[in-house]
């Protein structure tokens, strides 16, 4: 699991309720979003992919590549979250660089998660 303890005090960190969909699938997309409390579940035709807990990031791809979202995500409990969009991401990127390799680690395990799953 990535260390972004440093989004733990976020000022800025909303709670959502259980069932919240924060994307869909095919939707664009311009912040990630990082869980502090809850879990929020990413789905893709109703098969569920991973279930990200706290401390775990999702929609963190179209910061990367700005094509649309590949999944959908939902709140699957009470969740509190904090977003990060295009203009702090790469604040982010620029000056702390472990923030940018914890998100690379995140992705790759991800990708190689889903691939088990084919």
């Amino acid at each position: 699991m990535p260390d972004l303890s440093m989004f733990v005090d976020d000022l800025e960190a909303r709670e959502y309720a259980a069932g919240h969909v924060f994307f869909s699938a095919g939707e664009s997309g311009d912040q990630m979003f990082i869980v502090l409390k809850g879990e929020a579940e990413i789905t893709l035709n109703g098969k569920l992919l991973e279930t990200v807990g706290a401390g775990g990031v999702f929609g963190e791809m179209t910061l990367v590549d700005h094509h649309e979202r590949s999944a959908d995500v939902t709140a699957k409990v009470d969740t509190t979250i904090a977003t990060i969009d295009q203009k702090r991401f790469l604040y982010l990127i620029r000056n702390h660089p472990f923030f940018a390799i914890e998100i690379m680690k995140v992705m790759t395990e991800r990708l190689r998660n889903f691939d088990r799953l084919l």
